[in-house]
């Protein structure tokens, strides 16, 4: 059995319609299944979580684009990574199918990534390990099955890392995000795409709460810029090409599952080691605080924006009209100092953290953020429930549980 927060708990919603998605998650160049078998899997709508989701098309009735019958493939972020584990559970959940790609890097722990993949294949979501900048791969499984949506969700994560390995962010966050888009315009039908931005790319803007109005030319890192790049990607592969293109920016997500370069994750785990952890304060003991997101709600907004995602126009990589063009913050508009993140951990975990106060580094941090999530909610019904102390509460249930006697328990 396993444990109550061991699997993700977004229900989704039951459909009549199966839908069929494709997701990406990162990119290693191995493929270690058959095309025989891939095809036997793809065909029996088993949910692969990385890199593309199928959907059936939808009725000639349906014209509607908030019309919940519609279903919407996202394709951005690794499949048996953090969001993208959750999103195919909640779409496998409600009946869709799902085709997964992830290259199982070492960025963090790959026996993490492989434990969450281990709980998808045992709900049916089947993950191919490869990579996104695999152009014969990728065109590969377009022609196994004719994909409809694509749930982006593959990208080099992490503000601080960029600074010791920047290529890696350039390669998957543009290389990979190019690749992706060039063979999704020449395949028909042309999918509609939905892809992970981030909130990292209101960067240097003083502005609060962030709006998607707002500018977001003053990148305060290297992954922010390559956020930004890829939103200005997408809308040039819109304009030329007619591909249905939805960016989601995230805000500081967290939960069960997690990813351990998160600060929660590691003061979670230095709390309990007693180890010292660093809290940062920007200058005149300014409070550094963020826009916690729990991933439950996270799962909503992506859900919501494949939902209402529109077709693309295009055929043959030729445009036939106007597309679809969108951009939505995804945060939980309650933004909390990190102080007070370590506090709660304090609590649920019953141990005092031993605190090392610290200036704010010139890493690609930023001091705030706070999402306007007016559009989503107008657009997607998106409306976050779990409060920080909730979220945590879920987490630090599961921490616990998989790190059981240092051992990570899946079961």
């Amino acid at each position: 059995m396993l444990h109550i927060d061991s699997a993700p708990s977004t229900p989704g919603k039951v459909k009549m319609e199966k839908s069929s998605y494709f997701f990406t998650r990162g990119g290693g160049a191995r493929w270690h299944y058959s095309l025989a078998k891939l095809t036997v899997w793809s065909f029996a709508f088993l949910a692969l979580i990385l890199i593309f989701f199928l959907r059936s098309p939808a009725p000639s009735t349906i014209t509607s684009a908030a019309d919940p019958s519609r279903r919407s493939l996202r394709n951005y972020n690794w499949a048996a990574g953090f969001v993208g584990t959750h999103v195919s559970s909640a779409l496998k959940r409600r009946g869709d199918g799902v085709l997964g790609i992830d290259n199982f890097n070492d960025y963090y722990d790959p026996s993490l990534k492989r434990a969450r993949q281990a709980l998808l294949e045992r709900t049916g979501v089947f993950i191919v390990e490869g990579d996104i900048n695999d152009e014969a791969l990728l065109r590969k499984l377009f022609e196994v099955v004719p994909f409809t949506h694509v749930m982006h969700l593959a990208a080099q994560a992490g503000v601080r890392y960029a600074m010791e390995n920047p290529g890696s962010y350039v390669h998957s966050n543009i290389a990979g995000f190019v690749n992706l888009l060039e063979v999704c315009k020449s395949v028909n039908p042309q999918p509609a795409i939905v892809w992970a931005s981030s909130s990292s790319v209101y960067g240097l803007n003083t502005k609060v709460p962030f709006s998607e109005k707002d500018r977001t030319d003053q990148p305060a890192s290297l992954y922010a810029a390559t956020k930004k790049a890829g939103e200005e990607i997408a809308h040039t592969y819109n304009h030329i090409y007619g591909l249905s293109l939805t960016g989601l920016r995230f805000f500081t997500v967290y939960g069960p599952w997690g990813r351990p370069d998160m600060a929660y994750f590691f003061f979670t785990k230095d709390i309990l080691k007693g180890k010292q952890i660093a809290i940062f304060e920007a200058a005149n003991h300014g409070t550094v605080a963020r826009d916690f997101t729990y991933i439950d709600d996270i799962v909503k907004g992506c859900l919501g924006a494949l939902d209402t995602a529109e077709k693309s126009t295009g055929s043959g990589g030729k445009k036939r009209g106007p597309a679809q063009l969108r951009v939505f913050n995804l945060g939980n508009t309650s933004p909390v100092p990190v102080s007070e993140l370590v506090s709660i951990l304090e609590r649920l975990l019953k141990v005092k953290a031993k605190r090392n106060i610290m200036k704010l580094p010139r890493n690609g941090d930023v001091q705030y953020t706070h999402a306007n999530i007016s559009y989503a909610q107008r657009e997607l019904g998106y409306k976050p429930t779990t409060d920080l102390q909730s979220g945590l509460k879920k987490f630090v249930r599961w921490y616990l549980n998989y790190y059981s006697d240092g051992k990570k328990a899946v079961e």
